[in-house]
């Protein structure tokens, strides 16, 4: 059998050269950073959708509570009838 992506130990491994470890040392550094940025990205789109459907929620509720309100046709009837009588 072929070991295929095998784990090694870089301390431990005798044939390679410091520059090779600290190499390794860097592409493992870059993947744990990939892997962070992939979970916050998720993290992030997540808040920004909770906050989007926030908004949304307050804006349509502005506008149904705006049009519910008669008070200003009641306030418009009511100068029409004095500029009637005047």
């Amino acid at each position: 059998q072929v070991p295929f992506a095998r784990r090694i130990d870089p301390s431990r491994e005798p044939g390679l050269s410091p520059e090779q470890r600290q190499f390794m040392a860097q592409v493992e550094f870059a993947q744990q950073r990939r892997a962070l940025q992939r979970r916050l990205r998720g993290r992030n789109v997540m808040l920004a959708l909770g906050i989007g459907a926030i908004v949304t929620g307050i804006y349509g509720y502005t506008f149904y509570s705006v049009s519910q309100e008669r008070f200003l046709d009641d306030l418009e009837q009511e100068a029409e009838a004095a500029r009637a009588r005047a």
